[in-house]
């Protein structure tokens, strides 16, 4: 069995836990994946935006001054061999396709720009949970969203 045939199930919207590195335990979200590899990359990998910083719990009895303080998130952006991932059983429907692509990963300066922008749409995400058409998608949303305990 080859190292592709183990992750046919790495596709757009997968929600995954990286399992190496800087950002290990922490789960992620792959926006594109490339099997046979590409550029100087000569092996399987995906480029996944993920959480680095997860949002605090939040009760009824807060404020929206305190809701919104502690509903920030730290995102990462990185590409990431096959081998580094788990997937999971979750999809999560938020479109990250037009802010991250292979360009991106490579200026400094982009990625900055993009990671601010992942944020917002991390943070408008988990504000607005209620909003999913489908529950299967919600429940992907709500566990890429939850810290992994460990």
């Amino acid at each position: 069995m080859t190292n592709i045939d183990c992750f046919c199930s790495v596709k757009n919207g997968k929600v995954v836990v990286v399992l190496n590195g800087r950002y290990a335990g922490r789960k992620a979200i792959v926006v594109k994946a490339y099997d046979e590899g590409n550029g100087d990359r000569k092996f399987g990998h995906a480029i996944v935006a993920g959480i680095d910083r997860y949002p605090r719990k939040i009760t009824r009895s807060m404020g929206k001054k305190k809701v919104a303080k502690r509903s920030k998130i730290k995102p990462f952006v990185k590409a990431i061999n096959y081998n580094h991932i788990m997937p999971t059983r979750y999809v999560a429907d938020i479109d990250l396709k037009k802010v991250l692509d292979e360009e991106v990963l490579s200026k400094a300066e982009a990625r900055v720009e993009s990671r601010k922008t992942i944020k917002k749409v991390f943070e408008d995400r988990y504000l607005n949970q209620a909003a999913c058409k489908s529950e299967k998608k919600a429940a992907g949303v709500s566990f890429f969203f939850k810290k992994l305990r460990f």
